[in-house]
């Protein structure tokens, strides 16, 4: 059973999403997938574990690399977790020119666009779901497609790949994906948006492409998610869900939604409207058995046109909202601004662009990572940093917090404009020590690259840290290929 999981919107997804809001206002310790949960550690974040060693993995999309000569085609990078981390060379690279894997690599498919992870067949090995959200179907251009790679002892591969078809023939399927135990059997179930805002649940997935029971969730008229977070925020055991996305018509154009599981798997409608935010995670921060949801609400405070947008900061801010039996309760904000954390808020740093929950010092409480992509460090303009803040019974506090760029002491390259260190972030026990490390993804000279970070214990450290780029394992750079753009959750 996979107790948590949060996938994350793109960057062409986040696009979307601000245009669609130009319009409307004109816990505990980390687990790997391959131990059954119970309802007693169902806050938990989980590390995907695709071989089974019992060390964490990363996957994440190049959606833009060029495959066999086409442009943007995409593929996705494996990187397995030992006991130092991930490194190039173990790795597997998946396209679709890789053999078992439905469809063949085309321009302009974005294979790699999201990426999803959960033991769908519940042999004990994290599998991962891939979208290709702007691929053709026949006549149909941008129809989109989903496929499932399964793991094994020896990791992912292409062998016994299915695609999960979309039941309703709209456009972009696989526009977004996040996968957990919504009916709380102990086995993982897959959820899968359109750009029609199409939300279809699958349970029971197997091998032969088959699945026991297909749903779909309804959502509120004129509402258009673009972000699925999954996890378990009234601690029932059965995997809750949070959309984030706008409303028309309303003053405050972005609106997030908790939608519940349980024995019939989600609510058909929300029961529970929340704070918004572009990018969320869902962990159980303070131990106290509920999931609390963490958003970013990276955007200005105001829209081009002037109008004011409420609930974000300037320069960003996280809205953590402490997860209770009827759902999210307190809730609290942090910045820039908030007293301990690093830096100062400044209009355009986007703190809050990712976000991600893990425990760095095994001390039971979840700690938090946010990306700040744009923060101008020293001299170098939108070099980008990564914060993290560290939790207590008391939740997400600015006590002992960190900010870490390309210029802290042993991390790898230097800060230069536009690297946007911080695109995205995870915090994964890659080393199987019961310690969260930290992942960044970076815009690193227009190519991409993954840095690792790993836990000295108690706090995240430069020392021992590498870098990931695409030669080391052998993706093209032809292009803007987005390398560690998406990091599968």
């Amino acid at each position: 059973m996979r107790p948590g999981n949060r996938t994350r919107t793109t960057l062409a997804a986040r696009t979307t999403l601000a245009a669609l809001t130009s319009v409307a206002l004109t816990g505990g310790l980390l687990t790997l997938a391959t131990a059954p949960a119970t309802a007693a550690d169902s806050t938990r974040v989980a590390t995907p574990d695709f071989n089974g060693d019992g060390k964490g993995d990363t996957a994440f999309g190049g959606f833009r690399t060029h495959v066999g000569g086409h442009a943007e085609a995409g593929q996705i990078v494996v990187l397995y977790g030992s006991g130092t981390g991930v490194a190039a060379t173990r790795r597997t690279v998946i396209a679709q020119n890789t053999a078992g894997v439905p469809g063949t690599p085309e321009p302009d498919d974005t294979f790699g666009d999201d990426l999803a992870h959960g033991d769908f067949d519940g042999d004990g090995y994290d599998d991962l779901a891939v979208s290709a959200p702007k691929e053709d179907i026949g006549d149909r251009a941008d129809a989109g497609s989903v496929t499932v790679l399964w793991g094994s002892a020896a990791g992912l591969s292409g062998q016994n790949a299915v695609n999960i078809d979309d039941p309703v023939g709209g456009d972009r399927w696989g526009s977004s994906l996040a996968a957990g135990d919504f009916d709380g059997d102990g086995r993982d179930d897959l959820l899968v948006l359109d750009r029609d805002q199409s939300l279809q649940v699958f349970e029971g997935i197997t091998k032969a492409g088959t699945h026991s029971t297909r749903y779909a969730l309804r959502t509120p008229t004129g509402y258009y998610p673009s972000d699925l977070t999954a996890g378990d925020v009234n601690g029932d055991g059965a995997t809750d869900l949070v959309t984030s996305g706008s409303q028309l018509g309303e003053d405050d154009g972005l609106t997030n939604r908790l939608y519940t599981g349980g024995p019939d798997g989600l609510s058909s409608l929300p029961v529970q409207k929340l704070r918004p935010g572009n990018i969320s995670a869902i962990g159980d921060i303070d131990r106290d058995g509920y999931g609390d949801v963490v958003s970013g609400a990276y955007h200005a405070t105001t829209s081009s046109d002037g109008t004011s947008w409420p609930y974000t900061a300037t320069g960003g801010q996280v809205w953590i909202g402490y997860g209770s039996a009827t759902g999210v309760g307190r809730i609290a904000a942090v910045s820039q601004d908030t007293a301990g954390v690093p830096g100062a808020s400044e209009e355009g740093d986007c703190f809050g662009w990712d976000v991600d929950l893990g425990d760095v010092d095994k001390d039971g409480y979840l700690d938090l990572a946010v990306g700040t992509i744009q923060e101008t460090v020293g001299d170098a303009y939108r070099a980008g940093s990564v914060v993290v803040l560290y939790g207590s019974a008391k939740g997400i506090t600015g006590t002992g917090a960190q900010a870490i760029h390309q210029d802290t002491a042993g991390v790898p390259g230097a800060n230069e404009d536009y690297d946007q260190f911080g695109r995205d972030v995870k915090l994964d026990d890659v080393t199987g020590d019961g310690r969260a490390d930290l992942l960044v993804g970076t815009f690193e000279n227009s190519n991409g690259s993954v840095v690792q970070l790993p836990s000295s214990g108690s706090r995240i450290t430069g020392t021992g840290s590498r870098s990931v780029s695409p030669t080391s394992v052998g993706v093209s750079t032809a292009g803007n290929p987005q390398f560690g753009e998406t990091f599968a959750d």
